[in-house]
C-alpha cells in the first residue's frame, strides 16, 4: 500500500486513554492513537512492550483502515460474535454469570477464563456449569450453547486432559480449547492424547501465534506441528485485514478454522476485525450446507468502563463498518502532554519500519 505523508498522519492523530471495568493482561488502562483518516477512522494501538519491528505491523493495519479503500465489498452485514466469561468464583457470586450474559445479548457461543492463577480445577468446573446452566434457565437463547476453554497457556497435558473429561461427564459440549498448553509441542500431544481417549475436542491457539515475532511464520509452524484445529488470529498483529485473509485461506486449504479475535480494540479499531470476519468465506456444515464463519471473538468493547462509540449486540451479532468517536467522549479522554508525545514518536518510528 501507499503511505500517506507522515505529517498528514501526525496532524489527524487523536491519542486517548480508556479505563478498563477490570485489568485485561495487566492492563488497568487501555491507550490507543486513532487516525481521523480520509476513508475512515482507524486505531493504531500496539501494546506498549512491542519494538518497532513489531509495532509496525500494528500501523500498517491502521493505515489500511484509515487510508484506503482496497478492500472489497463484504460477504455480509453482520458478525456472530462470542460472549466472554473472566475467571470468576461463582461460588461468592452466583449472580455473576447472569450479570455478564446480559451483556451479551443473544450470544450462544461462550468463552470461559480457566487456569487463572491462585485458582484450582474445581472453580474453573463451577463457572462452566453455571454458564451453561444460565443457557437452560434461558432456553429461549439456546439449551446447546458453544463453550470455549480459554486457559491462556496455563495447563500441561494432562490437567487439560482431566478438565476435558470432567466437562464431558457434566455432558457439556466443547467447542474448542483456546491455548490450553504453552506450546507447539504440548499443544501436538493433546490432540494426539484426547483422540486416542475419544475425546473429539477442537485445539486452537492462540498465545503460540500472538507471542511470536513474525506471526504468519508461527501459524504455518503450528499447523505444520499438528498443533491446532483452529488459530486465532488478531488483524492489528498481523499487519492488516489483507494478511490475516491470507493466512485464512492458507490454513483453510488444510482443514483449520479460523476465529477473528480483539486485541483489546476500542470500538474504532474493532472495524479492522470486523471488516475480517466479515470477508471470511462460508463454511461447510455437517449437512453439507453453506454456513457462516464461527463467531468471532470481537465483542470486547464491555471490558472498557466506556467506549469511544457504540457497537451494540444484538441477536449475538454486530453491525460490520467504521464508526466515528463520539465527540464528548473523544474529548474526556484524550491524553495530551508526554503520553502523546510517546505515542507520536511511536508513529514516526513505525513509519520509518514501514518505508523500509
Amino acid at each position: 500500500m501507499t503511505l500517506p505523508p507522515l505529517d498528514d498522519l501526525i496532524s489527524r492523530a487523536h491519542v486517548v486513554a480508556l479505563p478498563m471495568r477490570i485489568r485485561f493482561r495487566g492492563v488497568g488502562v487501555r491507550e490507543a492513537l486513532l487516525f481521523d483518516g480520509t476513508t475512515a477512522w482507524s486505531e493504531f494501538a500496539p501494546f506498549v512492550e512491542y519494538d518497532a519491528p513489531e509495532a509496525s505491523r500494528w500501523l500498517r493495519s491502521s493505515l489500511l483502515m484509515g487510508f484506503s479503500d482496497s478492500l472489497g465489498p463484504a460477504a455480509r452485514e453482520t458478525v456472530a460474535v462470542n460472549a466472554t466469561i473472566p475467571a470468576v468464583d461463582v461460588d461468592q457470586d452466583p449472580g455473576v454469570i447472569d450479570r455478564l450474559m446480559q451483556r451479551y445479548p443473544g450470544c450462544t457461543t461462550v468463552k470461559i477464563k480457566v487456569a487463572e492463577k491462585g485458582q484450582h480445577l474445581g472453580q474453573d468446573l463451577a463457572r462452566i456449569r453455571a454458564v451453561k446452566q444460565w443457557f437452560m434457565d434461558n432456553d429461549e437463547v439456546t439449551e446447546h450453547p458453544a463453550i470455549r476453554l480459554d486457559a491462556n497457556g496455563g495447563w500441561d497435558v494432562s490437567t487439560a486432559i482431566e478438565a476435558v473429561e470432567a466437562v464431558v461427564a457434566s455432558h457439556i459440549k466443547i467447542d474448542y480449547l483456546e491455548q490450553p498448553c504453552p506450546s507447539a509441542d504440548e499443544l501436538a500431544e493433546l490432540r494426539r492424547q484426547l483422540m486416542r481417549r475419544g475425546l473429539f475436542v477442537r485445539v486452537a491457539a492462540d498465545e503460540a501465534i500472538r507471542k511470536s515475532a513474525d506471526p504468519r511464520v508461527a501459524v504455518r509452524e503450528v499447523v505444520d506441528a499438528g498443533a491446532c484445529d483452529v488459530v486465532v488470529l488478531k488483524v492489528p498483529p498481523l499487519g492488516g485485514v489483507d494478511v490475516l485473509l491470507d493466512i485464512a485461506a492458507e490454513v483453510g486449504r488444510r482443514g483449520v478454522a479460523v476465529t477473528v479475535s480483539s486485541a483489546l480494540d476500542t470500538a474504532v479499531g474493532l472495524g479492522a476485525g470486523l471488516a475480517a470476519a466479515a470477508r471470511l468465506p462460508a463454511l461447510d456444515d455437517d449437512d453439507g450446507m453453506m454456513v457462516d464463519p464461527q463467531a468471532a471473538g470481537l465483542a470486547t468493547g464491555t471490558l472498557f468502563e466506556r467506549d469511544l462509540a457504540a457497537r451494540p449486540i444484538v441477536d449475538g451479532r454486530m453491525v460490520v463498518g467504521p464508526v466515528v468517536p463520539d465527540a464528548q467522549v473523544l474529548k474526556e479522554c484524550t491524553v495530551t502532554g508526554e503520553r502523546r508525545d510517546w505515542w507520536l514518536d511511536r508513529v514516526r518510528e513505525c513509519y520509518r519500519v514501514l518505508e523500509g
